[in-house]
């Protein structure tokens, strides 16, 4: 097996990745908080993290994914309670508008979807473990995490605790804490909010305490990788290492990955600026779901992915040069035996996207194989050397390095209800016959406006030797 490497930031450095397992891999990933419908920013992290799974998968390594629902904090509690709601009624639908997000993107699914009001008692048994080893403390019903007692807090995220306040007894959150760093395991009950009972009366758990549960329950004490939006590295990930190697005295995790911000138009996402889009949003001004996966695909991880109109026409354009030279190969003969030329191309496409996808996911250069392989497979069409075989083969590549993009055919992308919304095959092929005829006898106005009608209806024409081939845009 290839050696993969991941920029780790645990360490902030370009590290070789091995995983405690031997051809195997177990990824924890964060998921959404289910108090309204997610916005491109998350969904951006969200097919990354698919990214990165298809990846890992690959490069030959079996995956075991787990991705949290996070289904009760402050914001789902405050919005479920204005809408006179429990809180299972309230985030139900925003649980299936998630799942119907990700289908939409071709997003796959995790093995596990644990659900945080699911795991109280996972919770409650961690943070008692933490009382035993006085790395906790309860105060008017409330249990905190003592940050004092752990040497190595901030080695995460690389913050450094001497610029904050300590020492000071203040009030967070109402609940007394001795130190203002300190960060809340389990919230006492406060009068409308949804609780449990608990060794210290009634409450629910604080927000990192549910992902380090959940993370262990499936994944173990230590696993593989965990990774998030950049975001979530202080104080959501930090205060994770810090409560779960402080209840097990093992490693928490081994390599954390971290997704940068998507950007609109330059711009932070903000309601205030209006450019805070949800996916159904964007399909309703007719941008197509492929090439928002494509865009998302594109950037590396660790950039800035900045989200424009242009931008995702652009990701149109570029998935529209892959799917051109598919329609042109269809339609090509083949002649003689295998042309030495794809047959080249071919192999260099998995080894180029199999190294630039072990060098810390280098989408880009992938992306840059597979176009390399569209222009040499195009130039041989032109030469008319396409051998027996060839069609298929490239068709096979194409379909084998999409294991990793999940974008390159647009036969997987494609409605049920295509033909009902335009023109029937029997009605295109009526058209094209009535072209024909028109070419036949000179007509050339009409056919160019029989191919213009077409065009319109997103239909795409390639004239051969054997008569013209078309397929829907």
């Amino acid at each position: 097996m290839r050696e993969i490497r991941f920029y780790n930031t645990l360490g902030r450095t370009l590290e070789t990745f091995v995983p405690l397992q031997a051809g195997a891999v177990q990824v924890y990933t964060c998921g959404p908080t289910v108090y309204g419908h997610a916005h491109i920013g998350n969904l951006r992290t969200f097919v990354f993290e698919d990214f990165l799974r298809r990846s890992l998968s690959y490069l030959g390594l079996e995956v075991t994914q787990v991705m949290n629902l996070t289904d009760v904090d402050d914001k789902t509690i405050q919005r479920s309670n204005e809408a006179g709601l429990s809180l299972d009624d309230y985030t139900a639908p925003f649980i299936q508008s998630f799942f119907e997000d990700l289908e939409t993107l071709h997003v796959e699914r995790a093995e596990h979807y644990p659900r945080a009001t699911e795991h109280i008692p996972e919770m409650i048994a961690m943070i008692e473990t933490l009382l035993e080893k006085g790395f906790a403390y309860v105060s008017d019903g409330s249990v905190f995490f003592r940050i004092a007692a752990d040497d190595d807090y901030g080695r995460l995220s690389g913050i450094d605790l001497s610029q904050q306040m300590r020492g000071e007894r203040v009030a967070s959150d109402e609940y007394e804490k001795e130190d203002a760093r300190d960060f809340v395991l389990w919230k006492a009950a406060k009068e409308g909010e949804p609780s449990w009972d608990s060794p210290w009366g009634l409450g629910r758990p604080g927000w990192h305490m549910e992902c380090s549960a959940m993370s262990m329950k499936y994944l173990g004490e230590s696993f593989d990788i965990h990774c998030g939006g950049v975001d979530n590295i202080f104080p959501h990930h930090e205060n994770e290492v810090a409560q779960s190697e402080s209840a097990t005295g093992k490693p928490f995790v081994k390599t954390w990955i971290h997704s940068e911000h998507l950007m609109v138009d330059g711009a932070k996402m903000s309601k205030s600026l209006g450019n805070q889009y949800t996916l159904k949003e964007l399909l309703e001004r007719g941008i197509e779901p492929r090439a928002i996966r494509y865009l998302f695909v594109s950037a590396h991880y660790r950039q800035k992915l900045n989200f424009t109109f242009d931008s995702v026409a652009a990701a149109a354009n570029a998935l529209e040069r892959v799917d051109k030279m598919r329609f042109r190969l269809a339609s090509a003969s083949e002649n003689g035996g295998p042309s030495a030329t794809i047959t080249a191309a071919i192999e260099r496409l998995g080894q180029d996207v199999a190294n630039a996808l072990a060098n810390d996911l280098n989408a880009s250069e992938a992306l840059a194989a597979v176009f390399q392989l569209v222009r040499d497979v195009n130039k041989v069409i032109e030469q008319g050397a396409v051998g027996q075989g060839d069609r298929e083969r490239v068709i096979a590549a194409l379909a084998d390095v999409d294991r990793v993009f999940g974008v390159l055919d647009p036969g997987d992308w494609q409605q049920d209800d295509d033909a009902a919304d335009g023109l029937s095959d029997e009605a295109i092929e009526g058209l094209l016959a009535d072209r024909q005829a028109a070419r036949k006898s000179r007509d050339f106005a009409e056919s160019d406006r029989i191919r213009d009608e077409l065009q319109g209806q997103g239909i795409l024409i390639e004239d051969t030797p054997q008569g013209p081939r078309w397929r829907r845009g």
